[in-house]
């Protein structure tokens, strides 16, 4: 069980990771008019890792670069790449505050998978919370007679492997820096990014988006130190539910540089699954048997 100072250290992480996280997008949707999804990624992992390694160096952690090399770094960078182009190719596609809310799915999705593995039991209540989440889904998703949106269930598919990397990062040794887990998430992702990029058409390089995915990279690094730190000895319960001020950063930013507004659809969808997020994430806290509690996870 984490301290009150931990919490309130993770809730402030968490805070700042999240309006990072838009930062970024908001950077990445504006390149996205330029480049494909996997040369996006591509460029701004090669600015990226240059600002991981000098991190590595900053901070003195070069000794312990060989445990970027540990399966469950890779398993989880693979995670996190797959989440990042799914995101980023969504984001082409649908407004910013549209996929930023259907990727707060992510905590529901935790349950479920808990549930479907056999992991937890979910009562009626956290049942109903379940329920009316996915309806808020349905009506930010809209499919209409056509059938649904694919850039929808792409960013839903988004949303399911955030939840997969955030229960992995739970598992990550305490004594791996983050610098480090930062660096093999960034690595692995450019080269899964390069090999979508074979199926793609590149484009030049030598123009302003390129400058957009500079500062989408020094944005994202700060946002997976930060991530990463609200993670790791603290209440997941507590400080999970601080996710959804990313929703309230990307409506705000999304007006601001494109005049997006949802209507008054999506915002009762965004609400539904805001709302029921927050108490998916309270009975899980408060539930004495819950083994998505942190003090159930166990370290590698």
């Amino acid at each position: 069980m984490a301290t009150a100072a931990q919490n309130r250290s993770g809730i402030l992480a968490m805070l700042a990771a999240m309006s990072l996280f838009v930062a970024n997008d908001a950077m990445m949707k504006l390149a996205r008019a330029a480049f494909p999804a996997g040369q996006a990624l591509a460029l701004r992992t090669c600015f990226a890792i240059l600002i991981a390694l000098a991190l590595v160096a900053i901070l003195g952690d070069w000794r312990k670069l060989g445990s970027g090399l540990r399966p469950i770094l890779l398993l989880r960078g693979l995670v996190d790449a797959s989440v990042a182009l799914c995101f980023i190719w969504a984001l082409g596609m649908l407004p910013l505050a549209n996929v930023t809310a259907i990727a707060m799915a992510s905590p529901l999705l935790i349950v479920v998978l808990a549930v479907l593995l056999r992991i937890e039991t979910v009562g009626w209540r956290r049942t109903a919370a379940l329920s009316v989440g996915f309806a808020g889904v349905l009506i930010v998703i809209r499919p209409d007679a056509d059938g649904f949106n694919l850039a929808a269930l792409v960013a839903l598919a988004s949303a399911g492997l955030t939840a997969t990397r955030d229960v992995m990062t739970r598992w990550i040794s305490a004594d791996i820096p983050a610098t480090i887990i930062a660096l093999t998430t960034t690595i692995v992702g450019g080269l899964m990014a390069l090999s979508l990029g074979t199926l793609e058409s590149w484009q030049p390089a030598w123009r302003i988006e390129t400058l957009y995915l500079a500062l989408a990279a020094l944005l994202v690094s700060g946002g997976s130190l930060c991530i990463i730190r609200a993670f790791r000895q603290t209440d997941v319960g507590v400080v999970a539910g601080y996710r959804y001020s990313v929703v309230v950063f990307a409506v705000v930013l999304g007006y601001l540089i494109w005049g997006e507004t949802p209507d008054a659809v999506a915002f009762c969808g965004i609400a539904l699954i805001v709302g029921s997020g927050l108490y998916t994430l309270h009975r899980q806290r408060v539930r004495p048997d819950s083994r998505l509690k942190p003090d159930r996870m166990k370290p590698l």
